[in-house]
């Protein structure tokens, strides 16, 4: 329901970058720990990443294999492989399996998910798919190549965007670099660590409110386009 009480044309439909070395069907898992009455608000599509980790897991022992990485990187996260295959990757399954109102990123899915608006905006990246209109980021940070650094926050990023921002994550400093980046970012602040928090009543109100003007502005957008397609019909 938008804020106004009507009833919204559709869900918002997301498409869900997962974690280092996990997968879809993980995050699928964690995002489950959201209250039901978060989820059932939201269409959620789950993708691997393109290439099979290429080391140990943080989470094996806890989900099952098998697990997937978006690119790899130096010990200073300043060098990147296949970042510009992971790209590519990326806009072959949004033509493919979209279209997009936005992202949900976690972790290494976050660290991509907050570069993409800027990377997209400067031509760089997913010139072929829709705008990104909305960004949901947990555990997330900045990208830190130089080069890439350059394309994706040269400007103040105006996608509206949710962040959650764990107290004891080992990312904590370079995720508030990243809400930097964002114009009036919604920021949900939780005690855990590097994870997939549970939702609770406190921070419920922000995600709720940010779901109900994401909602409202889908809706919006159906109506114009609606409207546009009234005009075009010929009577």
């Amino acid at each position: 329901m938008g804020s106004e009480g009507g009833s919204i044309v559709r869900k918002p439909r997301f498409l869900c970058l997962h974690g280092f070395r996990t997968s879809g069907e993980i995050m699928k898992i964690q995002l489950n720990r959201w209250p039901k009455a978060v989820i059932d608000r939201l269409d959620l599509v789950f993708l691997d990443a393109p290439f099979p980790c290429r080391g140990k897991s943080d989470v094996d022992g806890i989900f099952d294999p098998p697990y997937y990485e978006w690119f790899q990187f130096d010990k200073e996260f300043t060098e990147y492989e296949n970042f510009e295959n992971c790209l590519e990757y990326l806009e072959d399954r949004m033509i493919k399996l979209g279209p997009f109102d936005g992202l949900i990123g976690f972790s290494q899915g976050g660290i991509l998910s907050g570069g993409l608006p800027g990377l997209q905006a400067k031509g760089i990246a997913l010139q072929k798919v829709p705008k990104i209109k909305f960004i949901i980021i947990i555990g997330g940070a900045m990208l830190r190549s130089t080069k890439v650094v350059e394309d994706a926050y040269s400007y103040s990023i105006d996608t509206p965007s949710l962040h959650f921002l764990g107290e004891t994550d080992f990312l904590k400093p370079y995720g508030i670099k990243l809400i930097e980046s964002f114009k009036n970012p919604v920021v949900v602040h939780h005690p855990k660590g590097h994870t997939v928090p549970r939702i609770d009543e406190k921070s419920l109100v922000k995600v709720t409110a940010f779901l109900e003007t994401i909602e409202n502005l889908v809706m919006m957008e159906e109506d114009d386009k609606d409207a546009e397609e009234n005009i075009s019909t010929p009577i």
